[in-house]
């Protein structure tokens, strides 16, 4: 009976949220600043994702909330037939520029990750490297990845896990600027037993293998610098908060970073744990 009460308290206070804003909220985040400053850094990614994959050339592939298109960019350089897709038009932009320069063909289009404008079952691979998991309605958004990949096709995700770098640089930011009530945590994705609520019923296999991506960066400070003038997410934060609280969410990010930094210097190399997800689908 308690289980059943707490339960239906979860579904109220998940009724209760304004998810259209709440969208339009985390748009507005991560088109401030310039994303792609970060977003290229983590290039690897999507290369070892898709090597996980064992793509194919000729293969379709769709990239959702492809950022500045790191995965895009892996899948196109295997001759892949690939689809670019991001709600910030900003950063297509940027993916598009960087397919030029290295002269690779792809499509890029506009995209809402829980509404693709795409038919049913039209992609060999679908993929997001720290991307859909960010979505607010993340029952709608794993609906439409399965729904446009065809039977047998794979999802490909990189999502960060709650007790990595990057989860707990979340949670430390939350202290401050709290979510709203009953949003679920983007860092879920990150977690086996939420990827089994989110895809095991349409799975045929799901894979999920911890890797770490090495945040590499002049010191702990240029880090945060960097970041709270370019990822969207700290610098609405930062921006929210007085002078004084600035300077406590700066010191217990910084206490955060020394205590995961790998260096023996000034510099900064500390590993944040990811999930990297293959799910096949029935």
């Amino acid at each position: 009976m308690v289980t059943s009460a707490a339960a239906v308290s979860q579904n109220r206070s998940s009724d209760a949220i304004d998810f259209p804003a709440l969208k339009s909220k985390q748009q507005a985040a991560w088109s401030s600043g310039d994303y792609s400053v970060v977003g290229t850094t983590l290039q690897i990614v999507g290369e070892t994702l898709c090597e996980a994959l064992d793509l194919r050339s000729g293969q379709t592939v769709l990239d959702v909330a492809a950022g500045n298109g790191n995965a895009t960019l892996a899948a196109a350089r295997r001759w892949c037939d690939v689809t670019s897709t991001d709600y910030v038009p900003n950063l297509l932009v940027r993916g598009r520029r960087r397919a030029e320069a290295e002269g690779l063909m792809i499509a890029f289009k506009l995209a809402d990750a829980e509404a693709l404008p795409f038919a049913d079952n039209t992609f060999d691979v679908v993929l997001s490297t720290f991307g859909v998991m960010f979505t607010p309605r993340q029952e709608k958004a794993a609906a439409e990845l399965l729904r446009v990949c065809r039977p047998g096709g794979k999802i490909g995700l990189a999502n960060w896990t709650p007790e990595g770098f990057i989860g707990q640089m979340f949670k430390t930011i939350g202290k401050y600027l709290p979510p709203p009530a009953g949003a679920k945590s983007p860092a879920l994705w990150g977690t086996r037993g939420r990827l089994l609520e989110l895809f095991g019923s349409a799975a045929a296999m799901i894979r999920a293998e911890p890797r770490h991506f090495v945040f590499r960066y002049r010191s702990p400070e240029h880090f945060i610098e960097l970041f709270k003038t370019y990822y969207g997410p700290m610098l609405k934060a930062f921006a929210a908060l007085d002078r004084e609280r600035q300077q406590e969410l700066r010191n217990d990010l910084l206490t955060l970073i020394r205590g995961m930094n790998k260096t023996d210097d000034s510099t900064m190399a500390v590993p944040s744990e990811y999930l990297e997800i293959v799910i096949t689908k029935r």
